[in-house]
């Protein structure tokens, strides 16, 4: 039985906060592609609007996305961007049918 997952996850920079939000999305990246069970991480600026990010993401499964979710380097990458944001996140678990 196939587990994959998709996870598509918006974040929207509050106005000026676009620099701290992105270093702290930055740094999410490289320490996640090592993860077990992550198969893409690839973060996207919007090109019309800077102030929005978003996060492609594939897991091998379920249990690979919740261990991630509870990392230490997304716990301290969250603390760097509160009151940074200009609302919550936007994040979209998916299961790929094509």
């Amino acid at each position: 039985m196939d587990e994959k997952i998709d996870v598509i996850a918006h974040i929207h920079a509050g106005e000026g906060n676009e620099g701290v939000v992105r270093e702290a999305l930055e740094s999410f990246v490289e320490p996640t592609r090592k993860e077990e069970g992550c198969l893409r991480y690839d973060l996207f600026q919007d090109v019309s609007d800077p102030l929005k990010f978003t996060f492609i993401e594939e897991w091998a499964s379920p249990a690979a996305l919740e261990r991630h979710s509870q990392s230490a380097h997304i716990a301290a990458g969250r603390a760097k961007m509160n009151g940074k944001l200009a609302g919550p996140s936007w994040v979209q678990v998916a299961k790929r049918i094509l």
